[in-house]
């Protein structure tokens, strides 16, 4: 197996989990924490995918998908192309209030399909080029991308617990 069709396979799973996390969902059910200070299932799809928009946008030079056209409006936010969640308060996350499922598979799909290209092609070689010096080691682009695929898994493992709290 190639190393692009490895990362595109795990990078590849990803929508499916991300479609049965929110399928059948309301807007309510969506922002419905399971407890104080836990995070709802809809901004932990918004979550993980900003993250995975944000730094396969850094990758490519690009602008993230989440701030362009009208995707942060449909989460209930301003364009802020720093906001992926990361150190949210609980108010932050009770202010990502997504419009529907669809919206959270639509932007999720949108960011897949921009990653799915971005992994075509890549050979071993470009996995050790250095993509963050600001870390002792510095950062490889296979590392950031085990990073980022580690990250969404947790997270749409997290969401589909949360779910089933919801929905049992």
């Amino acid at each position: 197996m190639n190393v692009d069709d490895l990362l595109t396979e795990v990078y590849g799973q990803l929508p499916d989990l991300v479609r049965a996390a929110v399928d059948g969902l309301s807007p309510d059910e969506l922002c419905r924490a399971p407890g104080p200070g836990a995070n709802p299932v809809g901004w932990l799809i918004w979550h993980l995918t900003r993250i995975q928009d944000q730094q396969i946008a850094e990758l490519l030079g690009a602008d993230q998908i989440g701030v362009t056209g009208d995707w942060a409006a449909r989460f209930g936010l301003s364009v802020d192309p720093a906001d992926t969640g990361y150190d949210h308060t609980p108010e932050q996350v009770a202010a990502v209030r997504p419009e529907s499922a669809e919206v959270l598979v639509d932007y999720h799909r949108a960011v897949a399909e921009r990653t799915r290209k971005f992994l075509a092609g890549l050979r071993p070689a470009d996995l050790d080029r250095v993509v963050d010096e600001n870390w002792d080691p510095p950062v490889t682009l296979g590392v950031r991308l085990v990073s980022v695929a580690s990250d969404d898994l947790q997270h749409v493992g997290q969401a589909a617990y949360v779910r089933g709290l919801i929905r049992p």
